[in-house]
């Protein structure tokens, strides 16, 4: 199977990694990596990003800038540990509430029980369901998030149409993924240590290391910049923009429901 990145037209739907899978297979193979994952995820994204998952994810959520009043409501998919929905929740002096959705329950389990800890439970719903079929009503939503997660879900057109269903007229999209690397030299250096040493960190942590050998490929597949930004356009949000972070290994995309 190729390594290009899919572009706007599709393609991950049948891309589980490198190999090519049938229509209606990938869910159920994506759901698996997750469960075998979950309760290691947090340590792990530490590992592979050296950190600075944390400092995107802040940087998401500060552009994000969620209102400081009681009613403000953030739907966050395939939220499940929970890492987006605290930090939304505490950004807005704990007025927000936050829905955290995730297909898989073993992570929905993970963050529940880190909310309880964190004493928030009162800001957060977890709901287990599918990015591609919400169970919400149209226009319930002040904003829709999403980390490290779309690139997960294998009808991607269909995640961004639902999102755009459910967020109130001037709702906001916010979607942090790896995306293409735009620096010379430090794309050679990503792509090296993302395929050679990252599954090993896997094996050497979790004492697995195939679920972390699709996560790396997942990321390879995964369209640039401008073709998800595309399909964001063509799913009705209006001012998409993006912005890049370390280089373009991570990029926050925008867009608003005019």
């Amino acid at each position: 199977m190729s390594e290009q990145r899919t572009t706007a037209d599709g393609g991950m739907e049948t891309a589980y990694g490198f190999r090519e899978v049938a229509k209606g297979e990938k869910q159920e193979l994506v759901n698996t990596v997750f469960h075998r994952v979950a309760e290691r995820y947090d340590v792990m994204n530490d590992l592979m990003s050296a950190g600075l998952h944390r400092l995107w994810k802040d940087a998401m959520v500060s552009w994000l800038s969620p209102a400081k009043r009681p009613g403000y409501r953030t739907l966050d998919v395939a939220g499940g540990t929970g890492d987006i929905a605290f930090r939304i929740v505490e950004a807005s002096r704990r007025n927000a509430h936050v829905t955290v959705l995730d297909i898989n329950g073993s992570m929905l389990q993970v963050g529940a029980e880190r909310a309880g800890k964190l004493g928030l439970s009162d800001n957060l719903a977890f709901v287990e369901a599918n990015a591609e079929e919400l169970p919400f009503e149209d226009n319930s939503f002040d904003a829709y998030t999403i980390a490290f997660g779309i690139r997960n879900v294998p009808r991607i057109n269909r995640a961004l149409s639902e999102a755009f269903r459910v967020l109130k007229p001037g709702g906001r999209f916010l979607c942090l993924e790896f995306s293409e690397v735009e620096m010379p030299i430090l794309d050679k250096v990503y792509e090296a240590w993302s395929f050679h040493a990252i599954p090993r960190i896997g094996q050497a942590v979790t004492g697995d290391g195939e679920p972390y050998r699709y996560l790396v490929e997942s990321i390879r597949k995964f369209p640039n910049q401008e073709n998800f930004a595309a399909m964001i356009r063509d799913a009705g949000f209006s001012r998409v923009t993006w912005r890049n972070y370390s280089g373009g290994i991570a990029t926050v995309h925008s867009g608003w429901k005019i």
